[in-house]
């Protein structure tokens, strides 16, 4: 892990994105995604092969349109996921970190086609596909935190400002 600290001047906001990825919130996200990746894949290897087997022609379609989806919206992820764990081992700077980002985009989901019958998928296929929708958009969200310019600011005086000004005001220490 990188053990530089920062120091801030009171009122400077906190850069969310250098503050997250090295967090235990960032090794949780990292680890359920990664978990993810290795789970696909051995079902998409093992037992989704053989589900895909017993499906009609149209359903076999669907089953192989889908699971290259699924498979590259993973493949996003993990790389987005690899390139934040680099910042927060040191090993890149945030700065590098954007211009990698720029090699492998996270795309917006795209709705399954209407043709696709996506109701004869099997159930576990359905559920990868579902928590890997639910991740994407988490990290998409968390990209957006992470890669503004901007560090993100409130507006009006913070809740948690005042917070500390009315601990400091009831113990005198002003």
């Amino acid at each position: 892990m990188n053990a530089d600290i920062t120091f801030r001047e009171e009122g400077d906001p906190v850069d969310f994105g250098r503050n997250f990825v090295g967090s235990e919130a960032f090794r949780a996200l990292f680890s359920e995604g990664m978990n993810l990746v290795e789970e696909t894949a051995a079902y998409l290897d093992g037992d989704g092969r053989e589900e895909s087997k017993l499906l009609s022609r149209q359903a076999s379609l669907t089953y192989a349109s889908e699971s290259m989806r699924l498979t590259t919206r993973l493949m996003q992820i993990a790389s987005w996921l690899l390139v934040q764990r680099a910042v927060a081992e040191g090993e890149i700077s945030p700065e590098q970190a954007l211009q990698e980002q720029t090699r492998v985009r996270l795309t917006t989901p795209e709705a399954a086609s209407p043709v696709f019958d996506t109701a004869s998928l099997p159930p576990r296929l359905k559920d990868l596909i579902g928590q890997s929708v639910r991740l994407h958009a988490r990290i998409l969200h968390l990209d957006k935190l992470i890669s503004s310019d901007e560090p993100v600011r409130s507006k009006g005086d913070s809740p948690v400002a005042a917070q500390q000004w009315l601990i400091r005001s009831a113990f005198g220490a002003q």
